[in-house]
């Protein structure tokens, strides 16, 4: 059985804000990390956002120079899905769309030649079984939901399916924990998670609050900042999030809870 050690080579669909951030932490994590998105202008797009987060890192001390160019030369991008078939752990992070998160697993079940390979999504609220069933390989198909900035914020959601492995589920788990030094939480399988499915009731009561004339939105963030010690206002928040976002996970909870 392989461990989370032997993953040294890692995929990522998509290079957009969650996409180039897991792309970074697995490239500073010493990896090979290949990065596949649809065009050259997504790809150029995705390098120079994470060029900017390493940046950023620099001038913050997180990180010297000479880190920042090891990580960029271990980064490669494509916009042929193919060039991932040698990948241990390829994780998905394209937009929260089912249709086309189902159709990117079908692709992936395709080209990934290692019989053992993780195939993850980091879905913030699709059920994983249906990305899993998508596959001839459903016991290796799992969710490992990061969050945003990557880079800064520790916490990753396991989500795993019923058609999970165990051995997936530990390989994924260590992977998490002692590469990538992430905090891992262990979440059954429905949408929204744990964290989403607590966040985004929050954010739409916020919504009708101030859409309402109940309150100003800078009282309504105010209050949580203020009075709940919380970083960020939930309308601050959302917008940091993106309105889309917020309305595929709101979407995707209507549909499993109504």
């Amino acid at each position: 059985m392989h461990g989370a050690t032997e993953i040294q080579r890692v995929g990522v669909v998509g290079a957009g804000l969650m996409g180039s951030g897991i792309a970074e932490v697995c490239a500073r994590a010493g990896l090979d990390v290949m990065v596949r998105e649809v065009d050259a202008e997504a790809c150029e797009r995705g390098r120079s956002r994470i060029v900017t987060s390493l940046d950023r890192g620099i001038r913050a001390g997180k990180l010297t120079e000479e880190e920042r160019d090891g990580a960029l030369a271990r980064l490669g991008f494509t916009t042929d899905i193919a060039d991932l078939g040698d990948r241990q752990l390829v994780v998905e992070a394209v937009v929260e769309d089912e249709t086309l998160k189902t159709e990117v697993f079908r692709n992936l079940d395709r080209v990934v030649t290692d019989p053992e390979a993780i195939l993850a999504s980091n879905t913030s609220s699709i059920p994983i079984m249906k990305l899993g069933i998508a596959t001839g390989r459903p016991e290796q198909v799992i969710g490992i939901h990061f969050f945003n900035p990557v880079p800064v914020l520790r916490l990753v959601e396991l989500v795993t399916s019923l058609l999970t492995s165990d051995t997936t589920t530990e390989r994924a788990q260590a992977f998490a924990t002692d590469v990538l030094t992430k905090r891992v939480i262990r979440s059954q399988d429905r949408a929204g998670f744990i964290v989403n499915a607590l966040l985004i009731p929050y954010l739409l009561s916020a919504i009708r609050m101030m859409e309402s004339g109940f309150a100003t939105a800078e009282d309504i963030d105010s209050g949580m900042v203020e009075g709940c010690n919380h970083p960020m206002g939930p309308l601050r928040l959302t917008d940091l999030i993106g309105l889309d976002t917020t309305m595929a996970v709101a979407d995707s909870l209507y549909t499993e809870f109504k």
